[in-house]
Formats: C-alpha cells, structure tokens, sequence
C-alpha cells in the first residue's frame, strides 16, 4: 500500500519552510491585519509536514 505521508510531510515542510524564510526576509502586511501571515503560516505548514514525517518514520518501523 501507498504510503502518502512522507510525499506530503515533504511538500508541507519544503513549504512551510520557504514561507518561513520569505516572511522574514520581506515581512510585509496582509491589507486588513498587522500580522505577518507568511511567518504563522510558514510555520504551521512546517510544523504539520514534521509531524507528517515523524509519522511515516515511525510507519515504516512496523
């Protein structure tokens, strides 16, 4: 069977990354709010493609 966490944690970290270093090298505004939403979506990205592979890892051992 097809294991698709670790295509998708890859793509979701790469991502979350390439957000994460775009929102702080350009932190520019989104129009209605002060936030950096490249920065906080970066991250939550990175964070959900690590958990991903962390669990793929841990898929693979069984």
């Amino acid at each position: 069977m097809l294991d698709l966490r670790l295509p998708s944690g890859l793509f979701f970290a790469i991502t979350g990354i390439l957000l994460m270093v775009y929102g702080v090298v350009d932190p520019s505004r989104a129009p209605l709010t002060a936030a950096n939403v490249n920065l906080y979506a970066g991250s939550a990205m990175t964070a959900f493609g690590l958990i991903l592979l962390l669990l793929a890892r841990r898929g693979s051992k069984a």
